[in-house]
């Protein structure tokens, strides 16, 4: 029977409560001198550097998806890399503070645990010191809302860019209904300014390897993920190369319109013209044209007026 007391060692404190949680991710029941316990912010609903924020919902979804999972090193999937494990999770609520939306502020706080061991002595020694602070997360986002016009952008995507205020409204990407909880990381940048966590987005996921890219941020990918990634480029390539000739058809039609309608504009002129529009106002000009040809050409005559004829009243 274990005994409902607090025992104390260097590192911290461990309950009986969390000697329990602990254990039931243990071959063997470990005790309270064999584990070090700590606790970690993994992610907030503050907008991060990366103009985006995770809702309200999606910390208490991610509060249960994060129970049980292994923390590593800059996201390396390797066996070796695994140093601890969430047991228990619990979002915080600041009244006293807002975020962006002027909901109160709330973090996803999350108590892990590693074994004390000669391996782990110095990482032990460097999170006491607060060097080892910054962690972030992986995790999968079924949903991803503009907070300004409320586009789904898997679905819908918007013109609108985060960091940027269109008519007094600040634009962020709203991160909503989590579907999976990969892994934790200790990283040296973090993206939220202040639980230190960053964010890591599947290659295969709709928009991923932009975000990957633009954030600098490294790519691991198993060989399912680079087969489903080279499928999802080559897809985009041949929309846009499908793209590429719909435009090469509506420039030739101008220039071939344009010619009938405005014969005293040269044709490299227009053709110039066509090239800097896109599809939408190459359409527009070519329903434009059309509806000119209807209209009869004004003849341009040489030579000077004839003169005004002297029979006028014997014209029928």
């Amino acid at each position: 029977m274990k005994q409902a007391m607090i025992q104390k060692h260097a590192g911290g404190e461990v309950s009986a409560a969390q000697l329990e949680a602990i254990n039931r991710f243990s071959r063997r029941e470990l005790g309270a001198d064999e584990v070090y316990v700590f606790s970690l912010l993994l992610c907030d609903n503050a907008v991060d550097r990366d103009g985006e924020r995770f809702s309200s919902g999606a910390l208490q979804k991610l509060a249960t998806l994060f129970v049980g999972k292994t923390g590593i090193f800059n996201h390396d999937p390797k066996g070796q890399n695994q140093t601890a494990r969430i047991f228990e999770t619990a979002v915080e609520t600041d009244e006293g503070r807002v975020v962006e939306n002027g909901e109160p502020y709330q973090a996803l706080r999350a108590w892990a645990y590693m074994v004390r061991c000669q391996k782990n002595e110095d990482l032990i020694l460097e999170i006491d010191a607060g060097i080892k602070k910054e962690v972030s997360v992986g995790c999968a986002i079924g949903k991803v809302v503009c907070s300004v016009c409320g586009a789904d952008l898997r679905e819908q995507p918007c013109g609108h860019r985060p960091g940027e205020v269109y008519n007094g409204v600040q634009c962020w990407r709203e991160l909503e209904e989590p579907t999976d909880a990969y892994e934790w990381s200790f990283v040296a940048v973090p993206a939220q300014r202040d639980a230190g966590v960053t964010k890591r987005f599947s290659a295969t996921e709709p928009d991923g390897l932009r975000k990957a890219l633009e954030s600098g941020r490294e790519l691991l990918l198993d060989p399912v993920q680079a087969a489903a990634l080279a499928e999802q480029l080559r897809s985009l390539e041949s929309l846009a190369e499908g793209g590429r000739a719909r435009l090469d058809q509506l420039r030739r039609k101008m220039v071939s319109l344009a010619a009938f309608a405005l014969p005293s504009v040269p044709a490299g002129t227009v053709g110039e013209v066509a090239k800097g529009m896109d599809a939408e106002q190459l359409e527009a000009f070519c329903r434009g044209l059309s509806r000119m040809q209807g209209i009869p050409p004004s003849l341009q005559l040489g030579g000077e007026p004839a003169p005004a004829s002297d029979n006028q009243a014997f014209c029928i």
